[in-house]
């Protein structure tokens, strides 16, 4: 195994601590004629529950080792398989020297452990090369790095030669990119020690589509309309969803990221006080083969807040200009999404120090009108929130008297906030709750 990985060239940069170079180490030291049996035992072992932890962590099955070898694959980002991601293979020196880690990667699929079982006395890797995972929910994983890595692995595990083994790999780049752009739909956003930003993939996104939210059929057209415009690369506006809590903002935004998630969509949800990084957040993904959603929930500022002017630039009026494959889709119970006072009603207040209020006023506004397409969500009348009801109770499979299903409702949202799609949607689930009961 050492010899094989010391020949990796350009997926060679492997941290040190990686499970790959470790076991490489250890076969390196079976060689030698004094190597310590206890030692290298554990550190075996050590290896193997890593293994292990990563496929628990993604549900991999089968050939455990596979699994982790394609996953390695497919997370590595470099200058290869970053050019794959945009344009597929073209040829070049660089596809020599890929095809060669290609040759390499071959041989450790189908490496024989023999070595460690003689020397070491242990099973282990029979157990991993052979292995029947236990059933378990699939919000336990991320269901989406596991469906794309498993179908991966069982096709390179046959591919007859190299040819075959690196158009599959240069094909699933293409198709769906590489690292965790490429497998997952959502992200968070996180500083790290050096200052540079980092992100955190979100498992086991909501599966909502634009179906599921009843109603509100002019409001998902036009954010259907302007999605559709930008993931097929023409002109489209940043989108402020406003109005009533409940009525399915947030619901919408995240149903359109998995409706275009196989366009290369993708959604990277930011809070307020990370406003500062947006200009380091935008540098990292501009120049990636994707379409991104920055997403902002439930924004608004007070008066004394002023992260709204990073957020002012970025969306227009910095000296950078926004790349096109990013857009600002945001959220709000506010159509002007920074708090105004009476005072800022009159050019000058009783108490105020402020020469120009009106030059305050237009700076408080200018904020939500920097969002392109703006779409009002407001809260439904009681023919609609009846309406919701039965659709929702529908395809949940509950079945009662139309009556009866009406006047629970009305109970139900007189005790818990008023009509709105997310007090129908808690209504069903009380009920759906009782039949299991």
């Amino acid at each position: 195994m050492d010899q094989i990985v010391s020949e990796l060239l350009i997926y060679g940069d492997l941290p040190e601590d990686s499970i790959l170079i470790r076991l490489s180490d250890i076969a390196a030291e079976l060689k030698k004629a004094d190597y310590d049996k206890n030692a290298l035992r554990r550190k075996t072992y050590a290896e193997a529950k890593r293994i292990l932890e990563i496929s628990t962590d993604y549900a991999f099955d089968r050939n455990l080792w596979q699994c982790y070898l394609t996953y390695l694959l497919v997370m590595n980002e470099n200058p290869f398989s970053l050019t794959c991601e945009k344009i597929g293979s073209k040829g070049g020196s660089v596809s020599g020297f890929a095809m060669s880690d290609f040759h390499a990667f071959r041989e450790l699929f189908h490496y024989d452990f023999t070595l460690f079982k003689e020397k070491l006395g242990i099973d282990c890797f029979d157990v991993i090369t052979h292995y029947e995972a236990i059933d378990k929910p699939e919000l336990m994983y991320n269901g989406n790095v596991s469906e794309k890595v498993r179908g991966l692995a069982e096709k390179l595990a046959e591919a007859s030669d190299d040819e075959t083994f690196f158009r599959l790999v240069t094909g699933f780049y293409k198709d769906y990119g590489v690292g965790n752009f490429g497998l997952n739909k959502a992200f968070r956003i996180r500083e790290e020690k050096d200052g540079s930003v980092g992100f955190t993939a979100v498992n086991n996104m909501d599966k909502v589509v634009l179906d599921d939210l009843i109603g509100y059929e002019i409001q998902k057209q036009k954010l259907v309309e302007n999605t559709k415009a930008f993931v097929e690369g023409r002109k489209a506006n940043n989108v402020l969803l406003f109005g009533d809590s409940g009525t399915g903002k947030s619901t919408s935004i995240k149903a359109i990221v998995n409706e275009y998630y196989d366009d290369g969509l993708r959604m990277i949800e930011i809070y307020k006080y990370q406003f500062k990084m947006l200009s380091q957040l935008i540098s990292e993904i501009k120049n990636r083969n994707y379409k991104f959603i920055i997403y902002m929930d439930d924004l608004s500022f007070e008066e004394d807040e002023s992260e709204y002017k990073f957020l002012k630039a970025v969306i227009e009026g910095g000296v950078e200009t926004r790349p096109e494959n990013i857009l600002i889709y945001a959220t709000s119970n506010r159509r002007h999404l920074i708090k105004e006072t009476w005072g800022d009603r009159h050019d000058m207040g009783k108490d105020s120090e402020d020469i120009h209020h009106s030059d305050t006023v237009e700076e408080k506004l200018s904020l939500g009108n920097r969002f392109g397409v703006t779409i009002g969500y407001f809260k439904p009348d009681r023919q609609e929130y009846y309406n919701i009801v039965e659709k929702l109770a529908e395809k949940s499979g509950i079945t009662m008297d139309q009556k009866e299903l009406r006047l629970q409702a009305d109970q139900w949202e007189m005790r818990h906030g008023g009509v709105s799609g997310r007090t129908a949607q808690q209504f069903v689930n009380h009920l759906l709750g009782l039949q299991a009961d």
